[in-house]
């Protein structure tokens, strides 16, 4: 299938969802007035383990070009359509994706999507908060706010608005966020106008509850209050925030600029060198992969990051990537890829039988896939947490089995007698693989779906056994031909499958209202334990949770969270975090595609980074930058727009 561009999604979203010792910067405060009087630890980062890998004091990341020059234009293009700019509205409408990146944090975070620092997987820095306060409980967190962070439009950000945006996504964001924040934080209060103190529930795990508060974004109360505007409701306008970027230009389904604001508050801080350096951001809108490619060969748009096996393949081969005018260039990726394939709405029967889902999964040919439409770039996918540590293999052992059989009533017998599920293999020769075909209809007669003589799998009271496939307009060609043939592999195994295609506007609407039998879709993968989870995989916010696009409700699972939320060393939330992948893999909710394991992305030769790149993310929106020499000769001979 397609890569994301994207594929690490900011940490404080993943934990959040809405998100050495002797370097360690921390000191032990006593602190009175609270109920607590145990000593306190103040640090200018956060992280579980307190192994922050930053000292107090640090200048940059080091991964980051202090010295990168600041100018230029950076374009890109966004597929699709977009009518506004209120990027936190759930309700009908669909914002610009881009648009978040005008609001910032307590904790620090890549504006364009992806976790801060990018060389550290548990580490969370102070950015609009100048340092966090906490017990050694975590049972409530102290944010000292910097007095100088300002809004865009220069009025004081100050605790009372980051109290009142709390508020603001419990009453108006999204419901399974809320859901859970209110059950986890049980208080918030002002203790003067730059310091915020969170107090965490009784009886839960801490263990993501400061990087929460730490990564929602803070608004403006006065703005909000002034202007009318609600978070749920699309927008044209772009809430009041303090980020780097502001909203500058745009036409509808044409294009977006944002413009670095130079008056940001913030650029003297440490977190901050070495970043930020365009001065615009430009996407361009198309309507079909096709037309954005061919724009992008005309130098409308001048980075592109490859999603397209067939087209890094076989379509880079015009003038000015002959010319040299444009780069390609593959980076590794230590991140584990995202979660990519085909989902079922376990809502909707008879997808909510395991059985028929495996059944289902089986007529995927990855094998014919891979050698016939992605060019035997990709690698099979098995986990929700694809080669890193947290990745189930084999028979349970160990601390992993230890946890499973605590909960022996929950986990099914097979689970810990047989091999963490993996994918299935099929010959390469056809779509559709014989034995798979045999496996599948024995699977579907033991669910009650046998081949009736029309050659249907029907039911004992003779209905079909039916599946519409939900794919968007503006779906590449080869997901839809991948798609397609899929869909057609089911038919010659008797099911009724077919593929309805709507436009972008219509997919976004039926994906947060759950209306579809099976499409093609995405959960972000973990590596560390969060309340995320609950919102990815929990039974609780099942049904709203448009991080759960399965809808899975598995008591197993739940249970499995919990027990990787109790865990206080990284060994045990390893362990824990293995029996989760193996209970999900069980569930075979994702026919899971395959993946590319490193980055494609090609520009126009004007574009530089950092000669070591950081592990977590390309950062090309974040710490790359434009050498204006080069731009102007790439401009001068025509080669860009």
């Amino acid at each position: 299938m397609s890569m994301s561009p994207f594929r690490h999604i900011s940490r404080r979203h993943a934990l959040g969802l809405i998100g050495s010792s002797a370097a360690l910067g921390m000191t032990g405060v006593p602190r009175t007035g609270w109920a607590q009087s145990e000593e306190t630890i103040r640090s200018h980062g956060y992280s579980f383990y307190g192994d922050l890998k930053y000292a107090q004091g640090f200048k940059h990341f080091d991964y980051v070009n202090p010295q990168a020059p600041k100018g230029g234009t950076i374009t890109l293009s966004q597929r699709g359509t977009f009518d506004g700019f209120n990027r936190w509205s759930w309700k009908s409408g669909k914002p610009e994706p881009n648009s978040g990146v005008v609001a910032e944090s307590l904790f620090g975070d890549m504006p364009f999507g992806g976790g801060l620092p990018a060389d550290s997987v548990t580490d969370s820095y102070g950015l609009i908060a100048e340092s966090v306060e906490y017990p050694a409980d975590k049972s409530w967190a102290i944010f000292h706010m910097r007095p100088e962070a300002r809004f865009r439009d220069g009025s004081p950000l100050t605790a009372h608005d980051a109290a009142f945006t709390h508020n603001l996504f419990l009453e108006q964001g999204i419901r399974s966020y809320a859901r859970s924040v209110k059950e986890r934080i049980t208080n918030v209060e002002v203790l003067d106008d730059h310091t915020i103190r969170y107090t965490f529930a009784d009886g839960i795990s801490r263990r993501s509850l400061i990087d929460q508060v730490g990564g929602t974004p803070i608004f403006s109360q006065k703005w909000y209050e002034t202007t009318g505007e609600r978070l749920d409701e699309p927008s044209l306008e772009t809430p009041m925030a303090s980020g780097p970027y502001q909203l500058d230009d745009y036409e509808i389904n044409r294009y977006v600029v944002y413009k670095r604001n130079p008056d940001y508050w913030g650029w003297h801080l440490p977190v901050n060198q070495g970043r930020h350096n365009f001065d615009y951001v430009r996407y361009e809108y198309f309507a079909d992969d096709t037309a954005e490619f061919e724009a992008f060969k005309a130098g409308v748009y001048t980075f592109r990051a490859e999603d397209s096996t067939k087209r890094w393949a076989t379509g880079y081969d015009f003038n000015a990537v002959k010319d040299g005018d444009v780069k390609r260039e593959t980076i590794p990726d230590g991140t584990p890829p995202t979660n990519t394939g085909i989902i079922f709405n376990t809502q909707r029967a008879p997808f909510d039988n395991r059985d028929v889902r495996h059944a289902l999964g089986l007529a995927f040919n990855f094998e014919w896939v891979r050698s016939s439409l992605q060019y035997d770039l990709t690698t099979q996918r098995h986990s929700f947490s694809e080669g890193s540590d947290v990745m189930a293999t084999g028979l349970p052992e160990g601390k992993e089995k230890a946890i499973l059989e605590e909960l022996a009533d929950l986990v099914p017998a097979e689970m810990m007698t047989t091999e963490a599920v993996m994918a299935h293999t099929s010959k390469a020769d056809k779509p559709a693989d014989r034995r798979n075909k045999r496996k599948s209809l024995k699977l579907l007669a033991g669910a009650g779906w046998d081949v009736a003589d029309d050659g249907m799998l029907r039911n004992a009271a003779g209905e079909p056994l039916k599946l519409s496939f939900l794919i968007s307009s503006s779906t590449s060609d080869t997901a839809e031909a991948i798609i397609t043939t899929y869909v057609k592999t089911l038919t010659e195994f008797g099911v009724d499958a077919t593929v309805e295609k709507v436009d972008s506007a219509q997919y976004s609407s039926r994906y947060y209202d759950k209306d579809y039998d099976v499409f093609y879709q995405r959960y972000f993968s973990f590596e560390t334990a969060g309340t995320g989870l609950k919102q990815m995989f929990g039974s609780e916010s099942a049904v709203v949770s448009s991080y759960n696009p399965a809808s899975l409700q598995s008591p197993l699972v739940d249970a499995l969270i919990e027990k990787a939320l109790d865990t206080t060393s990284r060994e045990d939330e390893i362990a824990a975090l293995k029996a989760l992948d193996r209970a999900l893999r069980w569930e075979r909710i994702i026919v899971h595609a395959g993946y590319v394991a490193e980055n494609w992305v090609a520009y126009y030769d004007f574009f530089e980074h950092p000669e070591d790149l950081p592990p977590l993310a390309v950062g090309y929106l974040d710490f790359w930058w434009a050498n204006q020499d080069k731009f102007d000769a790439l401009k001068a001979k025509g080669a860009v727009k």
